[in-house]
């Protein structure tokens, strides 16, 4: 098969489309014919050295979608010749509060979607909801389960309530957007870019402030009449410590990533003077993912940004490093 192989750290050119085995399942497992793949920044970060128990080489991609055309023993037949999308949480445990310690992302250790077959265990498949093209299917798994777990597993949102998301643009902070107003939710977001924060209105933002405004929580609050209920951040650094200025007494802010990274100087006084709920969440247990591709076969679509083929992976990736897109990244495949 056909494959994009991480051989060596270093800039977007280093993604080299390859030929290498095709892979054979195991017992459990299934293998998809992909017909498209997403990026995620967890891809550059892999790339650039910045992840966790990198190991090379390796096929990127957490994104996937396809038709299953083999499987292996003790799968149901019936999954033969299905249409579908892979959720990326790998053994995510028996608890559903919280991962466990042989929790996996599809994409690193395990070979990812980048490719023309990938090798994933059968409970990570789900049919593809008729509604989406491939791209869109391909666009949905990772940040559309991060979003939702963020906002309806751990901040709880409900209709009526005022949410933010910081850093509108990217993958998940858009699904976070358009999974906040399925569940009833007012959503502002934060920018850097002017046409972000249009392009964010356009998608059912109620408004939006530029975080490069070194006052901008105020700005919010100015503009709104009042303090949000919930902070969703993927931004961490001084965009989370601003968040929990922003939110309301009692609100809930949540953290799923922090690409600005640590909290200089953090005062705690204002999380319990304000009783807040700091809530941290990674990715989602398997029910969070059914329940998030639900919407999506309801009639929710995703945002995607570009289309490239497989072989343009490094300008994809040069995209996403750049921050010029709004949604996701999509490899035909």
């Amino acid at each position: 098969m056909r494959a994009v192989v991480l051989r060596t750290l270093g800039d977007p050119e280093v993604l080299r489309v390859e030929e290498v085995p095709d892979p054979r399942p195991d017992a459990g497992e299934a293998i998809v014919r992909l017909r498209a793949a997403a990026l995620n920044h967890r891809d550059v970060w892999i790339r650039t050295g910045r992840y966790a128990g990198i190991t090379l080489p390796i096929i990127l991609g957490s994104d996937g979608a396809g038709e299953v055309v083999e499987i292996g023993p003790g799968v149901d037949a019936a999954w033969r010749g299905r249409e579908v999308v892979i959720d990326p949480t790998l053994n995510w445990g028996g608890d559903e509060r919280v991962q466990g310690p042989a929790f996996q992302i599809l994409g690193l250790p395990r070979d990812g979607t980048y490719a023309e077959l990938v090798k994933v265990p059968a409970d990570a498949l789900h049919d593809r909801p008729r509604s989406l093209s491939w791209e869109e299917a391909a666009a949905v798994p990772l940040a559309s389960v991060t979003a939702y777990r963020a906002i309806a597993t751990r901040a709880q949102v409900q209709p009526g309530e005022t949410v933010v998301v910081t850093g509108i643009g990217g993958g998940v902070a858009t699904c976070a957007l358009l999974i906040g107003r399925r569940l009833g939710a007012t959503v502002y977001v934060t920018s850097g870019s002017e046409a972000k924060l249009e392009s964010a209105r356009r998608h059912g933002a109620a408004g939006g402030v530029n975080h490069h405004d070194p006052d901008w929580p105020k700005a919010f609050i100015d503009r709104i009449g009042g303090r949000p209920d919930v902070v969703i951040d993927g931004a961490g650094g001084e965009t989370f410590d601003k968040a929990l200025d922003l939110v309301k007494p009692g609100g809930r802010v949540v953290s799923y990533g922090a690409t600005l990274g640590p909290v200089q100087n953090l005062e705690v006084r204002r999380i319990f003077w304000k009783q807040l709920n700091v809530l941290g969440s990674t990715m989602g247990n398997r029910r969070d993912f059914a329940a998030m591709l639900q919407l999506y076969a309801d009639g929710l679509r995703p945002v995607v940004d570009t289309v490239l083929p497989l072989e343009s992976a490094s300008q994809a990736h040069r995209r996403m490093e750049e921050g010029k897109q709004f949604g996701k990244i999509v490899l035909t495949i």
